[in-house]
């Protein structure tokens, strides 16, 4: 008697489907009635928006670095916190890595004419690039 002899197993009764949008019949055929609308909340105080600052200097540097190229922004005037989500922006947007030093925005990479035109997208008045 070997394995091939034995009868196969009868296959286990089909379940019943579970449909889940079958609860959401009743609820499309009955009209809907309206939602009391609630007045609008008042709305909240605006915080002041800081222009963006007048002026930038964008300038490549290797001296100090090991060899390495960064390009350092400087003379925003920006607040620290500011600082920071500027660097973290323009690393998302160059691809590159980056730390602050400072007042100063250091990015790794010589990316000098691509940080210069993002800085003119986000409002920067006058951007030198060095």
């Amino acid at each position: 008697m070997g394995k091939h002899d034995k009868d196969p197993a009868p296959p286990a009764p089909a379940a019943p489907f579970n449909n889940p949008f079958a609860g959401l019949a009743a609820k499309v055929a009955a009209p809907a009635t309206p939602a009391p609308v609630a007045p609008p909340a008042a709305p909240a105080p605006a915080r002041p928006v800081k222009p963006p600052p007048a002026r930038a200097v964008v300038r490549m540097e290797r001296a100090g670095r090991r060899g390495k190229t960064v390009t350092v922004v400087e003379k925003l005037g920006l607040p620290p916190r500011a600082l920071e989500a500027w660097l973290s922006e323009l690393k998302r947007s160059l691809g590159c890595g980056g730390a602050l030093e400072g007042d100063a925005i250091v990015l790794q990479g010589d990316l000098r004419d691509r940080t210069a035109r993002l800085l003119e997208a986000r409002g920067v008045k006058k951007v030198t690039v060095a």
